[in-house]
């Protein structure tokens, strides 16, 4: 194998190098993705309580887009990630009762559905999401 083949130029594993912190650009746009899965989580939140099924499938697409347009936009599954996270801390937060006894998302099978296909429709779009696809042209094998 020459030094040239490997993905980290020469210099050992990809996992033997330091760690170092991502651009500032990148992580800012991280940051939205992540705000960004809060704000669709409650808008789906109340979407799917009030129109019950249209509303879910409706909160159900716009996660999945989201996920997926963050990850196509990031060029790799952190950026499905992002929102994802802030989508579950947000739909976790949203359905513990208050203090008051006021909570947003009622004990209905409307609300279970939002919150176990929110969680699957995020794993799925983060495992499938954009992988980062080598970029040379001798990248592939039997070149």
């Amino acid at each position: 194998m020459k030094p040239t083949d490997r993905t980290s130029g020469g210099q050992g594993s990809a996992l033997a190098q330091p760690l170092t912190l991502p651009p500032g650009g990148r992580t800012a746009a991280h940051l939205v993705l992540f705000v960004l899965g809060a704000v669709v989580a409650a808008a789906g939140g109340l979407l799917q309580a009030a129109w019950f099924p249209g509303g879910l499938l409706l909160a159900l697409l716009g996660a999945a887009g989201l996920f997926l347009g963050g990850s196509q936009a990031m060029g790799g599954r952190a950026g499905a990630v992002a929102p994802a996270a802030g989508w579950m801390i947000s739909v976790i937060l949203l359905t513990s009762p208050r203090p008051e006894g006021d909570f947003l998302f009622g004990a209905g099978v409307g609300s279970y559905l939002f919150l176990l296909g929110g969680m699957a429709v995020a794993v799925m779009c983060a495992t499938l999401g954009w992988g980062r696809q080598p970029t040379r042209p001798d990248a592939r094998l039997g070149k």
